[in-house]
């Protein structure tokens, strides 16, 4: 039975593993590692510290399809439809760029429950916290070490990290990466996001037209979402911002956005005027640890990359 390893528990990975499953013939050995907490990736979905049924989409906030995607990936559309997975988005969404024949759907029930459906199809073994440091080839099979744990063996290996982990990996990989594809991994260009989810008391309500805003006034804030009223769920949930990405200028910007940011949390009620006097006294600690948490999570990623 051959084993194989797919690197990466995002989009990429996840679908990835779920193409072999269904395109190779006969019984497959399937296992997928990723160094994070949880699956997901750029489409992560956090949950709530008080309540796990509580969540708040802090990748990805809804799918947009165009023409030439809705023809090229339709049966990808119509599995995740039919599953229930994607739904059309109906709540209005202020300020959305809309051109002819898009299409846009929301995750009901998160936007990384695309990514767990595809891994549930796959059938693979998913192991996480599994940061993969070296790959080597021993008799004619590729052995990938980790920061922890044993070196196992593999006949095929798929990397869908970023491009930075796959240029930093160590072993025999290293001459496998002609010159020509290290300069095309090397001259990838990534932008910083940071996102903070407030989770309140089930029926809240927070009197507002829209289930989504984008805003172009404000230096900090670039999109807010109530995202329970943008999933159709009704008022379980809370208001949630997404930062902007951080200028090419700044070496390090998400070490000082972090210290900057964990002092404004407790005040974040005067940052966003639309939640301005929802929060209550008692519930301002607790809104503050899990936001900075959130933050301190991308500032690691980002210093990683």
């Amino acid at each position: 039975m051959p084993r194989v390893l797919v690197v990466g528990a995002g989009l990429t990975g996840s679908v990835c593993a779920a193409l072999l499953r269904r395109q190779l013939a006969g019984p497959l050995d399937l296992a997928l590692w990723d160094k994070a907490g949880d699956a997901g990736g750029r489409m992560t979905t956090a949950k709530s510290p008080h309540d796990p049924r509580c969540t708040a989409d802090l990748g990805a906030q809804y799918i947009t399809c165009t023409p030439h995607y809705a023809k090229k990936h339709q049966k990808f559309y119509e599995e995740l439809l039919a599953h229930g997975i994607l739904e059309p988005l109906t709540s209005p969404i202020e300020g959305m760029q809309v051109k002819e024949g898009d299409c846009n759907f929301v995750a009901p029930q998160g936007i990384s429950s695309i990514i767990k459906h595809y891994l549930k199809e796959s059938g693979a073994e998913v192991s996480l916290k599994q940061c993969v440091t070296q790959i080597n080839l021993r008799d004619n099979k590729w052995e990938v070490s980790k920061d922890t744990g044993s070196p196992e063996q593999f006949d095929l290996v798929v990397l869908t990290m970023p491009a930075p982990q796959i240029l930093g990996l160590q072993g025999d990989i290293v001459n496998l990466i002609s010159e020509g594809q290290r300069q095309q991994l090397a001259s990838v260009s990534y932008s910083s996001r940071y996102a903070l989810g407030l989770f309140y008391e089930a029926g809240m309500k927070i009197d507002v037209p829209w289930a989504g805003r984008y805003i172009t006034s404000n230096p900090c804030i670039r999109f807010i979402s109530i995202d329970n009223k943008k999933r159709n769920l009704g008022y379980k949930l809370s208001c949630q911002q997404s930062w902007p990405d951080d200028s090419s200028s700044q070496p390090f910007p998400g070490v000082w956005r972090r210290w900057i940011y964990s002092l404004q949390l407790r005040w974040l009620h005067c940052l966003c005027p639309e939640c301005h006097g929802s929060l209550k006294k008692r519930d301002l600690v607790s809104v503050f640890l899990f936001s900075t948490f959130t933050l301190g999570f991308f500032v690691f990623t980002d210093l990683c990359y």
